[in-house]
């Protein structure tokens, strides 16, 4: 194939020998010599050919997909979910979410710099504890600011509910505790949810300043495919 690829590379020059007309030519050689068009085009696809398979054959582990083999011909549906979270860090063996890292002393009766809690979050239908369980967030929340009490939230909302029990929504961003409401960026999920994109609106609904719990209204448009 290199050998070839070479060949149709070079261009045809004033030595190559002139064309034949079949009149002139031996009658058992009916094939006429490749034209300049013609190399051109043999060029063309092997170019094509060579530069689609390069990456792969370099590192072994690299291929081509058409869409519709993983679904993505399917209509893109956009959903709507409203549940609220319960972040109850106070009450000790019951709590939900939990210090790993503690702020930095500096930040400690500030803004909490530097603090990490990771959490197991219900999901309700309501604002109530005991209202319909419908998921889980599971992920974490660190502390991000020196000036404000804002949070990096990475989050799976795992869903129980339906066609959509085992699916997870994945959202990651900013969530700045001073504003009532917020939007922090759907990046993904899996499940029903695979390639999703969209944004949850947060909504304060419950904060306690001295324990540091709350419950936040949470309005999910995510883009997926079904």
């Amino acid at each position: 194939l290199t050998h070839l690829f070479i060949s149709l590379l070079t261009p045809l020059s004033s030595s190559d020998p002139p064309f034949v007309s079949p009149k002139s030519r031996n009658p058992s050689h009916n094939t006429p010599p490749p034209t300049m068009s013609t190399k051109l085009l043999l060029t063309l696809i092997l170019i094509s050919y060579t530069l689609s398979n390069v990456i792969g054959e370099e590192t072994g582990f690299v291929g081509t997909l058409h869409p519709k083999s993983l679904g993505l011909h399917k209509k893109q549906t956009l959903s709507h979910f409203k549940f609220y979270w319960h972040d109850i860090v106070s009450s000790g063996a019951n709590s939900t979410s939990a210090t790993i890292i503690p702020p930095l002393p500096k930040y400690n009766t500030s803004t909490s710099f530097g603090m990490v809690n990771v959490m197991d979050n219900p999901l309700t239908l309501g604002p109530e504890m005991g209202s319909k369980l419908v998921g889980r967030a599971e992920g974490f929340y660190a502390l991000t600011s020196q000036s404000q009490i804002n949070l990096l939230m990475v989050m799976n909302f795992a869903l129980f509910e339906g066609k959509y029990n085992g699916s997870t929504i994945t959202i990651v961003g900013r969530n700045a505790v001073s504003e009532n409401e917020k939007d922090i960026p759907v990046v993904g999920g899996s499940g029903v949810f695979k390639f999703a994109k969209g944004y949850a609106h947060a909504k304060t609904y419950f904060f306690d300043p001295k324990t540091g719990d709350a419950t936040t209204e949470y309005n999910i448009y995510v883009l997926h495919y079904e």
